[in-house]
């Protein structure tokens, strides 16, 4: 691992690109993570020759090497005659809810009427059963809670209206109507690294202090925008109350993988798997590989409670 700050990079890095995928594809990125018997799996971003993106299911026993990799996609837009995902189906975040036995998979459904957020439900990462359009377009980054807080299921969303993108939350008591709406981290504006945009990175992350948020923030560059990843708190009980956020970012484009590639300087984490006080990120570089880097939970809390602030 090479640590640059509060993240260690694998020195595996990138652990999976299209090389790896066993059909042809132009890139792997953007993947959902979870623990599955013991195993790490991912829901792979993998972007066919024809432009669309579909998601496949990736097994490690260490999640860092020895990829198994499926031969055809677990959700893909040629599955079903779905007007929602005629463009594709990109970024999957991936919560295990234990109260209904499945995995919640948010995605993004891309079409011609934009971007909006779909779920689809797992038992076992063989089959996928889909719920429809969640949030209309143009809207994505769904994230979900792990639990229910107060007899509801919480999403992390971002709708984008213009060029103005912060990130929302919003409930449901059934998973398929959802209310309940608020504004929980706003893009800051001016020269902030997270001052452009920012949207959910992986699902929320339960902890001690709060519900612990990864979210990726951009800043718009002459010669474009970067991608970078930051962390903020959210109260336990209360999801809707901002409790802290760090002022700077945490994980950015340092390395060549990851500021070389389709979409130049982007580091876009979907997914995590945490392991005691460990915490494996997955990120896509570039939008061309798949990347992972390692935090300490309790260091991130320590640097919340020095230097974040509502």
């Amino acid at each position: 691992m090479t640590r640059y700050g509060l993240f260690q990079r694998s020195e595996h890095n990138p652990i999976i690109t299209f090389r790896d995928i066993p059909y042809a594809c132009n890139t792997v990125f953007n993947p959902g993570a979870t623990l599955v018997d013991g195993e790490t799996l991912l829901l792979l971003r993998i972007e066919d020759l024809q432009g669309r993106s579909h998601l496949t299911v990736a097994r490690s026993k260490d999640g860092i090497t020895g990829w198994r990799i499926k031969d055809r996609p677990l959700i893909s837009p040629d599955e079903a005659d779905n007007p929602y995902e005629q463009f594709g189906c990109e970024d999957p975040r991936l919560t295990y809810l234990e109260d209904i036995g499945k995995w919640i998979i948010a995605y993004t459904a891309y079409s011609r009427f934009g971007a909006g957020v779909a779920l689809a439900t797992t038992e076992d990462f063989e089959s996928a059963e889909r719920l429809g359009l969640a949030l209309a377009p143009n809207n994505k980054d769904g994230a979900m809670f792990p639990q229910k807080i107060d007899g509801r299921y919480w999403m992390l969303h971002r709708p984008v209206v213009g060029d103005v993108g912060h990130i929302w939350l919003t409930a449901s008591f059934d998973l398929k109507h959802w209310g309940c709406v608020c504004c929980v981290i706003e893009e800051r504006g001016g020269p902030w690294w997270d001052g452009y945009k920012v949207g959910a990175a992986t699902i929320p992350i339960q902890t001690e202090d709060g519900w612990l948020i990864l979210y990726h923030g951009v800043k718009q560059f002459p010669a474009g925008p970067m991608y970078r990843m930051g962390v903020a708190l959210l109260d336990l009980e209360d999801p809707q109350r901002l409790v802290a956020r760090l002022p700077y970012w945490v994980l950015g484009p340092h390395e060549s993988y990851e500021m070389m590639g389709e979409v130049p300087n982007v580091v876009f984490p979907c997914g995590h798997v945490r392991k005691d006080d460990d915490l494996y990120v997955y990120y896509g570089a570039a939008d061309t590989t798949i990347c992972v880097a390692k935090a300490s939970v309790s260091e991130l809390l320590q640097s919340l409670r020095e230097h974040g602030r509502p």
